[in-house]
């Protein structure tokens, strides 16, 4: 059922597959993993819709191994050009072929955008089931890729390739229907807190903020990533002002402030989801974060309505409104320390936590460019 022909190569199509050693399932595959989890979800009569949002970068390598944006009209210079249509006039040949594409598959693409950094894009197409959307996702990133290396770019999902621009997400939607109706259980026009979602909703809800700093690993799961997630004046990590990243664990109404937001009844976006995350482990870890508030009939307070972007740290930790990690090494020992969402990942777990702890100690051992212009004459 994954069967996809390349729209762009004419003879070739991809599967989405799962690994087997042995004839059994390799219980070390993110997809087998996502699948086992997702059997959960629907052993209870439920399907979890997703869907997921790709920022991305257009670059080009200089000759000494930097990079610059990929902007061959000489444009795309606005200091806040999001939605610009000047910008992204020169991406126009790459964002038409990938949009005419993936409809040719019938995903569904509604809106083809310029994000808020220069050189910045986002495709979004229409929600699927989990696994569907997590197959998708993983398609959309080898496409983009292709696609631009035939213009001469790259197309990169990294989550903060310029520390003066703002980071690229995956804003990941999410609902819960019901298996044999359709219906989405997390929908109520009688809420009495006014977001239209269910006690179903909340209890969720709940359960992703308790997590919420080990499914951070996860979702955020480079140390690049957290130099998007970061706190403190948006000036420090965007030329725009503007981050658009949550800092603290909080859910709230329309609200593109906080981590999760309401944009409508019975749906639900949780703007912290790299765009450099594995999507079949990302989801998997969410739903567990999820089901355990169901399980466990978790509230999480009323929602926060104002403007977290200018929200005073210490006032709000007072609340008992906590931060995200702002570091790997920090979101890897909250994932330790939780069971929940260690045990979403089945045996993949150990050797993530493994791999990213050598990959933090390996980022510790560079010396950059910022210590030498810094520390280098002062000392």
């Amino acid at each position: 059922e994954s069967y996809t022909p390349l729209p762009y190569e004419p003879g070739i199509a991809r599967f989405a597959a799962d690994l087997y050693v042995d004839d059994a399932p390799y219980p070390f595959c993110p997809r087998v993993n996502l699948k086992r989890i997702l059997s959960r979800v629907e052993a209870r009569g439920y399907t979890f819709n997703v869907g997921m949002e790709p920022e991305f970068f257009l670059v080009v390598r200089n000759d000494d191994g930097s990079i610059r944006g990929w902007d061959p009209h000489a444009c795309d210079d606005m200091v806040k050009p999001c939605y610009d249509y000047k910008g992204i006039t020169g991406a126009l040949g790459i964002l038409r072929s990938l949009t005419e594409g993936l409809n040719q598959l019938g995903w569904g693409v509604y809106q083809a955008d310029h994000e808020d950094a220069n050189d910045q894009f986002e495709v979004n197409f229409q929600y699927a089931d989990a696994l569907t959307t997590a197959d998708r996702l993983t398609f959309f990133r080898m496409m983009a890729g292709q696609l631009a290396r035939r213009q001469g770019a790259i197309a990169t999902f990294m989550a903060k390739p310029f520390a003066t621009r703002t980071g690229s997400g995956a804003h990941m939607h999410y609902s819960l229907a019901d298996a044999d109706t359709g219906a989405n259980v997390f929908s109520d026009r009688t809420d009495r807190r006014n977001l239209g979602l269910s006690r179903l909703a909340y209890h969720f809800i709940a359960g992703v903020l308790e997590h919420a700093p080990a499914l951070c690993a996860v979702t955020s799961p480079t140390v690049n990533c957290y130099k998007r997630l970061q706190m403190g004046p948006a000036l420090v990590g965007s030329r725009s002002g503007y981050t658009w990243t949550p800092a603290f664990i909080s859910y709230g109404d329309n609200n593109r402030t906080q981590m999760l937001r309401v944009p409508e009844a019975g749906h639900v976006e949780d703007r912290s989801v790299s765009s450099a995350c594995n999507p079949y482990l990302a989801i998997a870890a969410y739903v567990a974060a999820g089901f355990d508030g169901i399980a466990r009939e978790l509230d999480p307070g009323e929602p926060n309505l104002g403007n977290l972007y200018t929200a005073d740290i210490e006032t709000m930790r007072a609340r008992g409104v906590r931060t995200l990690p702002q570091s790997l090494a920090e979101a890897i020992s909250h994932l330790e320390a939780d069971e929940v969402v260690r045990e979403s990942l089945g045996p993949i777990a150990d050797e993530f936590i493994r791999l990213k702890r050598d990959e933090w100690r390996e980022y510790h051992a560079q010396v950059e460019a910022w210590e030498l212009r810094r520390y280098l004459t002062a000392l």
